[in-house]
């Protein structure tokens, strides 16, 4: 069995065991698990399921999800069709079998368009909110983006190929077959390379100034690229050319900047001396000499890791000022960043080149320390099983896409066996996934309703400005607690499609708003929802299960019952006044509703030992490294501190014990202090280890 026929097993599997556990169709177990990955490669901001099929043959009409208000993502009207085949082996489509997968997107599209079409239905389908939301916004749609989801192998080699237009509107699609996905959860890698040729495809090679030496550890070049080229390369990749965390979490999820719109507008030749440029990385380039000296003919995989604002707005251009594109030129720092030093290298560069962010781009990179201590708490932290199962378990956390799929690959049948008990793939979480947990918990479910980037974004910035100031909260009870947030979120993920009530479609915002709904209800002045006892015991009790699927029929009813005036039920749950109108409403919980509480004091209790805890860890730890290192260590450094005027009388006295050994033996509070000296001295240029 290759490694695209395991995939497509485990992915099966995976949709199986999803779309028995929640009583949900297959496909629409499919729909929301590959579109997490849509979402987090970039190639949509955000994707709400809207199902809708109609006719036959040449008159099919079909659609399975949208991308949101296009008005929120620079005019792009992203629209969903899923090719889904229930099958234990692996199969193919070629480029002759899109055309009939896409045509009835496409002619869903003509006919939403439509007044006629739109009050033909009934105002509940989501075929009428996505029609009222196409007519609504049609005027300020720059492109239409198809994308075409598959779990079969596509065996074609076109993608991103203008179909046709509508008006003035053109239109690409985009296929993300089995093998695309599969290459994204090994490596986070979702797409062919993008080599951007401008020497041939885009009018000519960009001018260029080396600003790098020969040997160099990184190479680096100064261009001045045309707008016109700008505008041309951004309008086939589209947000493929912004780095992953840039596009979430910095300028391009913002509006096109009417600053920068008007200096393209009115004042072209200005636009070089008005704006900052670029900041780019690639994996390599191609350069020629020319006439006038060095020029760069292509560049692969390039990503914009500042400017994306200025990117989206010369892109705007195109549409409302394209004779004025001819005079404007941006200039751009280009660094050639190998791949297997992009992790470390490309988020020093967002950090440095986004400096005008209260938080640093680089705080929102899978290797910042918030996510490394997840990473290893995960690995670590070891759950009591659930009643009537035998193996106690670990809840895997994925700081980066491949590491759970890569981890397991790399073992022995029997390894892998072990490697299930010990990480059930159930328990297997993202950093989306942990964002969504807890912006949930913590009252935002109108932010978590607008997708995981966006919704991820504001996480992040909390995390970054909280973690800058301590990081001391985020020890092992918090990730602990954490755990039990995802215990309730993916309960409620598993129940809601088996309710009454349920009637299909807005269960990822129910999800949220009831879990939400709860955790606001269950804190009071002295009491909050009781999370230690769910991750002790994994599972959650039965009273509070009824809580949250009451909210949950509560967040159904605000949901789907929007104000007047306001048709379309997605954007509506991604609303402020959503959530006020749900967290305004009384829910009739059970009278044993307060067993599920627990007294703050209690839980400030917990937190304290676990402080406590941490401490007596910390101080073992640093004794055992004072024992370690020596007498003979602890001597040369009092005598280096000494003599260089380094030392406090009381640093003098513990390094005197700890040089002493072993007729003195230095207490955990004194071996603290001695490690604090080491390192201080270090960091003084007293000693280089």
């Amino acid at each position: 069995m290759n490694d695209l026929e395991e995939y497509h097993q485990n992915l099966m599997a995976d949709i199986r065991r999803e779309a028995d556990a929640s009583g949900i169709l297959m496909v629409e177990a499919f729909f929301d698990r590959i579109t997490e990955r849509l979402t987090e490669a970039g190639e949509l901001e955000v994707a709400d399921r809207a199902y809708f099929q109609a006719g036959e043959g040449a008159q099919k009409l079909r659609i399975d999800g949208y991308a949101g208000d296009p008005r929120a993502s620079e005019g792009v009207l992203g629209l969903i069709v899923c090719d889904f085949v229930d099958s234990e082996d692996v199969q193919t489509f070629g480029k002759g079998d899109v055309k009939s997968i896409l045509n009835p997107l496409i002619r869903f599209l003509n006919k939403a368009r439509t007044e006629s079409f739109r009050d033909s239905l009934n105002e509940a389908n989501p075929a009428f909110q996505i029609s009222d939301l196409i007519i609504t916004t049609w005027s300020q749609v720059t492109k239409v983006k198809l994308i075409l989801v598959s779990n079969r192998h596509y065996i074609g080699r076109d993608d991103t190929v203008k179909l046709a237009e509508v008006g003035d509107v053109p239109i690409t699609w985009s296929v993300w077959d089995l093998a695309r996905f599969e290459r994204f959860d090994r490596s986070g890698q979702a797409r062919e390379d993008v080599l951007i040729d401008f020497a041939n495809d885009f009018g000519a090679p960009l001018p260029a100034l080396k600003a790098s030496q020969n040997g160099a550890a990184l190479e680096s070049y100064l261009l001045i690229v045309p707008g016109e080229q700008l505008a041309a390369v951004y309008d086939r990749w589209g947000a493929r050319l912004l780095e992953a965390n840039v596009r979430s979490f910095l300028q391009a999820r913002a509006k096109t900047n009417k600053g920068i719109q008007k200096t393209v507008r009115d004042e072209p030749e200005l636009f070089f001396p008005y704006n900052n440029g670029l900041s780019a990385t690639a994996d390599d380039v191609s350069c020629v000499r020319t006439d006038h000296g060095l020029a760069i003919a292509a560049i692969s995989n390039l990503q914009i890791v500042n400017g994306a604002q200025t990117t989206g707005s010369i892109h705007a251009a195109l549409k409302s000022a394209k004779d004025r594109l001819s005079q404007v030129f941006v200039q751009m720092k280009l660094t050639v960043v190998p791949p297997e030093r992009s992790e470390e290298i490309v988020p020093k560069i967002s950090e440095y080149a986004n400096t005008q962010n209260k938080v640093n781009a680089a705080d929102f990179f899978s290797n910042h320390p918030f996510h490394i201590r997840m990473e290893q708490f995960s690995r670590d932290v070891i759950f009591t099983a659930r009643e009537g199962e035998r193996h106690d378990s670990k809840w895997f956390y994925e700081r980066s896409r491949g590491q759970f799929i890569n981890a397991r690959g790399r073992l022995s049948a029997a390894q892998q066996k072990k490697f299930d008990l010990e990480f059930p793939k159930t328990q297997l979480f993202s950093k989306t996934d942990l964002a969504k947990f807890a912006s949930s918990a913590a009252g935002q479910p109108h932010i978590v309703s607008r997708g995981a980037q966006k919704n991820f974004a504001e996480f992040a910035k909390d995390i970054g400005e909280s973690w800058s100031k301590s990081d001391a909260k985020y020890d092992e009870l918090w990730y602990r607690r954490l755990i039990a947030k995802a215990i309730i979120f993916r309960k409620l993920e598993e129940e809601i499609p088996k309710q009454s009530w349920y009637e299909g479609g807005y269960r990822a915002n129910i999800v949220t708003y009831a879990m939400a709904k709860v955790f606001h209800d269950a804190t009071g002045e002295k009491q909050m929802l009781d999370l230690d006892t769910i991750w002790r015991r994994q599972t959650l009790p039965e009273t509070l299960q009824r809580a949250l699927l009451l909210a949950a029929a509560e967040a159904h009813v605000v949901i789907t019952h929007p104000p007047s005036g306001v048709r379309n039920m997605s954007e509506w749950a991604k609303q402020q006044a959503c959530w006020n109108g749900l967290k305004g409403r009384k829910v009739d919980y059970d009278a044993d509703f307060d067993s599920c509480l627990i007294l703050k004091e209690i839980a400030r209790n917990s937190e304290r030992d676990e402080k406590s805890k941490k401490r007596e860890i910390e101080g073992i730890s640093a004794q055992s490294e004072v024992v370690n290192r020596g007498p003979e260590f602890w001597r040369d450094l009092l005598a280096r501190g000494v003599s260089g005027r380094k030392l406090t009388p009381k640093d003098q006295q513990i390094l005197g014990v700890c040089a002493s050994m072993p007729r003195q033996l230095p207490s955990e509070l004194q071996s603290k202090h001695a490690m604090s000296v080491l390192e201080r001295l270090r960091y003084q240029g007293l000693l280089s280890s």
